[in-house]
């Protein structure tokens, strides 16, 4: 069973001690509403976990490494490496554990590599990831020196992989997910507006969001007063009235909303409330950057991209583009 104790323990030692009040009855709640079919399976597999002992980690490699191969024998990394990949599909990475190497979808390494020059430095900072997926960029948080690194994301399965890897890096460190949505935090609550984190990440979500705007408000209300926020999304090319609104699917995803113009970003961050709004990272997405592997083995952006022209999606829209917008609250 995955417990959530160390993490009201670890928030008891800061400014958002009362959330541990509030936390444990909403997840409860949401645990029940959310019911996974296969939750039972996932703890199961998680039970089984061999006996392994990491001698070593490291949080700043590109490949967050846990362990080393000569901390295990060969049937015990035969048997860790049977349930990582009953943990299939692996999205965002990579990982290195015990000397398996995990190739995930995603180089998420290279969004850190792009991002983590222009941030402020997160040294004893409380970091919020809002859509953290199986958590690889917060143990690149915590490898940076935060105090507190809390992810949320309402995936169970992303919670599960997360809590194999903190199986083996160390249940006690401070770094932990909750299955929730950015507005079911306690910092949703008028009361706990204003007094939250120094440093709050939101990547890959706002053209998820129906309502960008919400969203945005939301991340604010998570924020302590001058707190920095690192918003990560996709945009097109256009000036501050450019706005692309899907007509069904982009890039085959359905739930692909809004995707503004850098400019139109900017101007919906300042009416969010936002100030020194700077975008520091435009990129497009390559195929090296996000691609099938042997351990994801679905579709991937290849498959999403005109076959004809790389530089569209396979309806006809402008391929993936992705800024990186830094500013804070007042």
């Amino acid at each position: 069973m995955i417990s959530f104790e160390p993490l009201y323990d670890h928030l008891k030692q800061t400014d958002l001690a009362d959330w541990a009040k509030d936390l444990p009855a909403q997840i409860a709640m949401v645990l029940v509403q959310r019911f996974h079919g296969k939750r039972e399976e996932w703890h199961h597999l998680l039970a089984m976990l061999p006996d392994l002992k990491a001698t070593q980690v490291d949080f700043n490699a590109d490949k967050i490494c846990i362990g080393l191969s000569t901390d295990s024998d060969q049937e015990k990394q035969q048997a860790l490496l049977h349930i990582l990949y009953q943990f299939q599909p692996w999205r965002k990475g990579p990982y290195e554990l015990f000397g398996l190497h995990i190739d995930t979808e995603w180089r998420s390494d290279w969004k850190w590599q792009r991002l983590s020059q222009h941030i402020s430095p997160l040294k004893n900072r409380l970091v919020l990831d809002v859509g953290c997926g199986n958590g690889y960029h917060l143990w690149r948080m915590l490898g940076a020196g935060a105090k507190l690194v809390l992810g949320i994301d309402p995936s169970q399965f992303f919670l599960s992989q997360f809590h194999l890897m903190k199986h083996y890096a160390g249940a006690d460190l401070p770094v932990h997910i909750l299955p929730l949505k950015d507005n079911e935090l306690p910092a949703f609550t008028q009361k706990y507006r204003g007094k939250g984190f120094d440093t709050v990440f939101s990547m890959g979500v706002l053209y998820h969001r129906q309502s960008p705007l919400a969203h945005l408000q939301s991340l604010r209300y998570c924020l302590r007063k001058g707190g920095e926020l690192i918003l990560e999304t996709l945009v097109i090319d256009g000036d501050e009235q450019a706005l692309l609104m899907p007509k069904d699917r982009y890039a085959k995803m359905r739930n692909v909303w809004f995707i503004p113009s850098p400019d139109l970003l900017k101007r919906m961050l300042q009416r969010a409330g936002f100030i020194n709004i700077h975008v520091v990272d435009i990129n497009q997405t390559s195929p090296e950057e996000q691609r099938v592997t042997s351990w994801m083995s679905f579709e991937s952006l290849s498959d999403f991209l005109d076959p004809t022209n790389p530089n569209k999606t396979i309806e006809g829209y402008p391929a993936p583009k992705r800024a990186i917008v830094i500013c804070n609250v007042p």
